[in-house]
């Protein structure tokens, strides 16, 4: 069977169906106005890695699929050198409508998702939660910016949560590519896999400092 894509639709798992059922119904918020079609996630019901991200774009709104045109491509690429594909893992992000213009998630629009994201999380319990830009890094780490705490796993209920930037953000900014890989090279490792290279060390339990966030990971 061949490799699932960013530009494959596959059958919604048993596990999914209520679930997505319900979302595409869901009116918690003013996207619920504006989307062409809700974007609940892609993958299988058990999976060893979760990435979340952050809000939907256009062509997600027009597919119905997360991580679709040239960052779900550098997505791709980036799960194929961790050994990874989109088979083996469950894609998601922290709002399931496209917000207008691609503007960045209200506060409120986020809380009207939570609960969907949580059901998500409890169905796949993913042993490593990859956050994918700032908006899904601050259900973690809230307060802290991208910038200094990216590829630094925390353990957080049991399982592995590692803030990662947006893969867009490497088609807007060409120094953030290689940081880009080099975090997403790290999964092998933190899965208990062989790697050519170390895990990274975890991030401490006690508060991190701040600082400017240069995360452009919402540009789909």
């Amino acid at each position: 069977m061949s490799a699932m894509t960013s530009e494959t639709v596959p059958a919604v798992e048993p596990a999914f169906a209520d679930l997505y059922e319900e979302i595409a119904d869901c009116p918690r918020c003013t996207l619920a106005r504006t989307r062409s079609r809700t974007v609940p996630g892609v993958g299988p019901s058990l999976a060893e890695v979760m990435l979340i991200g952050e809000a939907p774009g256009a062509r997600e709104d027009e597919q119905g699929l997360p991580f679709v045109g040239p960052a779900g491509r550098f997505l791709d690429d980036l799960l194929a050198a961790a050994g990874l594909s989109r088979n083996d893992v469950y894609i998601c992000n922290v709002v399931k409508c496209r917000p207008p213009g691609n503007r960045d998630p209200e506060p409120e629009e986020i809380a009207a998702c939570r609960p969907f994201l949580d059901r998500q999380i409890e169905v796949v319990n993913p042993r490593v939660i990859v956050t994918l830009g700032r908006f899904s890094m601050a259900r973690w780490f809230p307060g802290l910016a991208i910038s200094r705490i990216h590829g630094r796993p925390r353990e957080v209920d049991g399982r592995l949560v590692v803030p990662m930037y947006h893969p867009a953000a490497a088609l807007h900014r060409g120094d953030l590519r290689a940081v880009i890989e080099a975090d997403f090279a790290q999964l092998p490792n933190l899965l208990g896999r062989p790697a050519a290279r170390p895990a990274p060390a975890p991030l401490a339990a006690g508060p991190v400092a701040a600082t400017a966030d240069t995360d452009q990971g919402r540009l789909l």
